[in-house]
């Protein structure tokens, strides 16, 4: 590793092996990528635009890409996906496919005229550089949209697991990944000059009879620890039981379930081109706040 890359937090082989396993059942889980493709076609719905070619990054078995392709609005679709199980699973519904291997897109420049990514970008490694080669493969005024877990995303879970694995073992082991917070992306988006950037987040809480079926639905959706360099240490049936305990008595609503919180960090931007709007400069304003102060008063 030279000294100015990012360093390895995530280790991308057990990603890819992880949504590997979780592609056979993949769909049993997708509630929130289903969820989050529909915000993407209604996001998407404030541009009159359409868009002959398109990406769609951390595809996973394609639900993002078969709302663009329903649509109308988007021509072809590539759909990128680590995961050789969920590439044959999109190549199986006719999109064409590349790997997302030592996360380097593989494209030429200016290609694309939409690329969107809805809840993977979590998992890469050096997300300033990703989001610097999505810029590149766009064509100018080429738009991105993408979707994203982020800040106090399963907070609760977070917190369980930490003081149970504490109380029972004296330590703790990292097991949840860290995640961008809102003015993190909106740097991120400005940093690889995206024009007209825009981040914003939504939360989602999802209810469950018990916190083991919370971290049954993360199997499923392939949202395991996958942290470089670490070796797992399984949870015993103690600390599990210990954090549910917790889980009980700090987040459970009166009916007894308990609450999991996602919070979904949206983002866009635009490749720069010459006929964008641009922003004024600082200090370009017609008419200064003084003088509408002054207005107001002559008015009233």
């Amino acid at each position: 590793m030279s000294p100015s890359s990012p360093p390895e937090l995530f280790d991308r082989a057990r990603i890819s092996r992880n949504r590997d396993r979780a592609s056979f059942a993949f769909q049993d889980y997708a509630f929130l990528k289903v969820r989050e493709s529909t915000q993407l076609l209604e996001r998407l719905k404030d541009t009159s635009r359409t868009f002959p070619r398109a990406l769609d990054l951390w595809a996973h078995s394609g639900q993002a890409s078969k709302v663009l392709r329903e649509s109308g609005r988007v021509d072809h679709i590539t759909a990128v996906e680590p995961s050789p199980a969920m590439r044959e699973q999109l190549a199986a519904q006719g999109y064409e496919t590349s790997d997302f291997a030592g996360e380097r897109l593989g494209f030429e420049d200016h290609i694309f005229d939409l690329l969107v990514s809805v809840l993977g970008l979590h998992w890469v490694n050096d997300l300033p550089g990703v989001l610097h080669q999505v810029r590149q493969v766009l064509k100018p005024d080429g738009l991105f949209l993408a979707a994203l877990f982020g800040g106090e995303t399963l907070h609760e879970l977070r917190s369980c697991l930490i003081e149970a694995e504490s109380d029972i073992t004296g330590g703790i082991s990292p097991r949840l990944s860290p995640l961008p917070k809102l003015q993190d992306m909106a740097g991120l988006l400005q940093r690889a000059g995206f024009a007209l950037p825009v981040a914003d987040i939504d939360r989602v809480t999802v209810r469950y009879a018990h916190p083991m079926k919370l971290l049954q639905d993360l199997k499923g959706m392939g949202e395991q620890a996958a942290f470089a360099g670490q070796v797992r240490r399984p949870l015993s049936r103690r600390i599990l039981s210990r954090m549910s305990d917790l889980y009980f008595e700090r987040f459970s609503d009166p009916d007894g379930k308990v609450r999991a919180s996602f919070d979904v960090i949206w983002v866009s931007g635009w490749a720069p081109a010459a006929n964008q709007p641009k922003p004024l400069k600082p200090g370009s304003g017609k008419f200064s706040l003084e003088a509408a102060v002054k207005q107001a008063r002559q008015d009233d």
